[in-house]
């Protein structure tokens, strides 16, 4: 349980960092409206970090905490090192969201297994956010 959550902490920080990446970097007519929305997004992100990783601990392993071990857990790719326009932006944050929602939704069976209630309820809150933010994000990609 410990090793998956660690994952999901690995996918969660590295979707914070894009995210945040984002909010700095975005350009172009929908600039006020992606700014503050990948503002909202990355500050959840970064209170989500926290109680996913004091739940590995409250299981008794470390958490991670280093680039070195987020890039060796994480799903998620790296972002690009210049800058895509806003479209593309949103469309790696789709992807991010629905690959952490991937790896939650992956845990379950073990939470099940083990009867962790706390751990499957984590689980459930931020399969939630993921979902509903990859949902918003692509509806910004309809034309």
């Amino acid at each position: 349980m410990a090793q998956g959550l660690s994952r999901l902490l690995a996918d969660t920080y590295t979707l914070y960092l894009t995210t945040h990446n984002f909010h700095w970097n975005v350009t172009g007519p929908m600039f006020n409206a992606l700014h503050n929305m990948f503002m909202d997004q990355y500050t959840e992100l970064w209170n989500a970090v926290d109680p996913i990783a004091e739940r590995i601990r409250s299981l008794g392993h470390p958490a991670p905490g280093s680039y070195a071990q987020f890039g060796k857990l994480t799903s998620l790719a790296d972002v690009p090192a210049t800058p895509p326009k806003a479209k593309e932006m949103i469309r790696i944050l789709v992807e991010g969201n629905e690959a952490v929602a991937r790896t939650a939704r992956s845990l379950f069976p073990l939470a099940d297994k083990a009867s962790d209630e706390p751990t499957a309820d984590l689980l459930t809150q931020r399969l939630t956010v993921h979902e509903q933010t990859a949902w918003m994000l692509r509806s910004m990609l309809e034309e």
